[in-house]
């Protein structure tokens, strides 16, 4: 699989310009010889700062399938552009105006099983460990996780890796919504916690090459599934 993740610079609320600049940049990516896509989240309408939410916010649904379903269809491509997250971020006020997921979904890519989890969900190891006893060798993380807690999103998408032994695609978006300064530096890694490609600040594609063949190498070198103690923490 040659994997990219696009991080994106959106408009706040110009939902026929993102639209747009992601269909180029997704045709980009694809003449670049990418065949799996992430987006990052929210990447149609940007992030609205809780005192600045629309009325009604145009979050996925119909639209976001009239776009990528023939467009992925056209480049022979596999595009991730989920943005619904699982946890909320009450700091912001999210709780306020999203409705939480209630439940964890995998789909298969080429094969691969595949999971995704939402910007804030990085936080919550039991979510990733959830998905890799499932199977899970690839999973996708869109974002938009804010410059001030760079270091955060660095050391907790290679620790998700590592204790999970899978790759990680975590698409973080650029640019700003009011005063936060979101953070770019989107990643993939490898079941390792090995940096595969990375993103600087700005608007960028960056693109990686995924040999799934590695992975029971890496899960015998290091038994963590077999050696764990579920009797004790119940997950």
């Amino acid at each position: 699989m040659r994997l990219c993740v696009i991080q994106m610079d959106m408009r706040l609320g110009e939902s026929s310009y993102n639209f747009a600049h992601a269909e180029a940049l997704l045709r980009r990516a694809a003449a670049e010889g990418a065949d799996t896509a992430l987006l990052p989240e929210t990447w149609n309408t940007g992030f609205f700062p809780a005192d600045h939410l629309p009325e009604r916010s145009d979050r996925g649904g119909e639209a976001v399938k009239a776009l990528c379903a023939p467009l992925a269809r056209e480049l022979n491509m596999n595009i991730v552009a989920g943005s619904v997250s699982d946890h909320l971020f009450t700091p912001m006020g999210e709780h306020e105006h999203y409705a939480a997921g209630d439940h964890l979904t995998t789909f298969s890519l080429d094969g691969h099983k595949c999971g995704l989890l939402i910007c804030y969900d990085l936080r919550f190891p039991e979510l990733f460990r959830t998905l890799a006893l499932q199977g899970v060798e690839l999973l996708f993380l869109p974002a938009q996780w804010p410059a001030a807690r760079r270091d955060h999103w660095e050391t907790l998408t290679a620790a998700r890796a590592i204790e999970n032994q899978l790759f990680l695609a975590a698409c973080n978006s650029c640019g700003t919504a009011g005063e936060t300064v979101f953070g770019g530096a989107s990643r993939i890694l490898g079941p390792r916690g090995e940096l595969l490609a990375a993103a600087g600040a700005g608007e960028e594609i960056v693109t990686a090459a995924l040999d799934f063949s590695v992975l029971a190498e890496v899960r015998n070198s290091i038994n963590v599934f077999h050696d764990r103690r579920p009797e004790l923490y119940r997950l």
